[in-house]
């Protein structure tokens, strides 16, 4: 068993890099007064099938894709941050003696790992990191546990190397979300304050909901549906190539019929799975509803969906856009980014990893 660096403390420059199902996503910041500035931002679509539900199946085609999205994006950076699905990590809170000092505390836990982890400790990379005195037991602190099989992690350390870079933290993408909802959370109504929000990211293939109460992570769960089904049923009604039906789907040019026939019932469907999310955490919790929604991921730039859910779910919606209090470099193509700010909530909290 291997102490992976999951909550790693670096040193900076890192960038953040965003492996999702049909892309790498580049994302570099600096700081610029008390902000951010944008240093670097690039984007590298992924052959299919070269990451299957989060999980990398094709370490050299994903490689491959890092190489050439770093050089587009004309950073010098070597160093990265990549995370691994939330469904693919257990992580566990557990108490300790507050007297212990870190290695102690690491020794510890390597001793007694096997009773909060249910693999092999030979298979696992484990991290922790302290989350402060326990409530009821001053002598006590509460340590964040988190467990990721290894073989998630090797893939993404490897394709990162591939790529030419190295990489310096495996984080978790729950708390990367929760890295980059400071910057969002000022956008919200009301502000964040004891307030629970739902983050609903609609990616290529998979939708995550994560539900945040007072800016931290109460809640996750990923279901099987994406902007890849808009694609497929472009696809399949007008006689296209994939590329040319995903390209269609950004640039327009599609039939007169296209907005009722296909699009209006997809953002149906999304309306309909932002619904039957929110349902299954509500009825998991001690909580029945939300202030607030934000959208998220590739799909949350459709014009007019945040409306349409709004008026479906009753309850105020924004679009997720961590960028609106940043400046960028010359070298940085604001209209791209703009155009991808909703998907690059995970690439924005890896990025912020420079900052810890």
């Amino acid at each position: 068993m291997q102490l992976a660096d999951l909550f790693a403390h670096k040193k900076p420059p890192l960038i953040g890099l965003d492996i999702s199902s049909t892309s790498v996503k580049l994302l570099e910041l600096g700081h610029q007064g008390d902000g951010y500035r944008v240093e670097a931002y690039a984007a590298e679509p992924l052959p299919p099938n070269s990451v299957v539900e989060k999980n990398i199946t094709d370490v050299e085609a994903v490689g491959e894709a890092i190489r050439r999205v770093t050089k587009r994006s004309g950073s010098r950076t070597k160093h990265a941050s990549v995370a691994v699905a939330g469904s693919s990590v257990i992580t566990k809170v557990i108490t300790m003696p507050a007297s212990l000092s870190e290695e102690e505390m690491e020794s510890q836990i390597e001793l007694e790992a096997d009773q909060y982890i249910p693999y092999s400790l030979e298979e696992v990379n484990l991290d922790f990191e302290i989350l402060g005195t326990s409530e009821d037991n001053p002598d006590t602190v509460d340590v964040l546990l988190a467990a990721s099989r290894s073989e998630n992690v090797d893939s993404r350390v490897a394709a990162v190397e591939l790529g030419g870079l190295t990489a310096r933290v495996v984080d978790i993408e729950a708390y990367t979300l929760e890295n980059a909802f400071g910057l969002i959370s000022p956008q919200i109504p009301g502000g964040t304050d004891d307030k629970t929000v739902a983050v609903i990211d609609v990616g290529a293939t998979m939708t995550t909901l994560s539900v945040l109460h007072d800016g931290k992570i109460i809640y996750t769960r990923d279901q099987v549906f994406g902007g890849k089904q808009l694609t497929e049923e472009i696809q399949r009604r007008y006689g296209l190539s994939y590329e040319e039906a995903g390209m269609a789907k950004r640039q327009g040019g599609l039939p007169d019929n296209y907005v009722p026939e296909v699009l209006d019932p997809f953002k149906d469907a999304m309306a309909q799975q932002v619904s039957r999310s929110l349902q299954f955490f509500f009825s998991s919790s001690q909580h029945n509803s939300v202030s607030h929604i934000v959208l998220a991921g590739g799909s949350a730039s459709i014009p007019g969906v945040d409306e349409l859910i709004e008026e479906r779910v009753g309850t105020s919606t924004s679009i997720a856009n961590p960028f609106t209090n940043m400046s960028l470099l010359s070298k940085v193509k604001a209209q791209a980014l703009s155009n991808d700010a909703p998907a690059l909530m995970i690439a924005c909290g890896l990025a912020l990893r420079s900052f810890d």
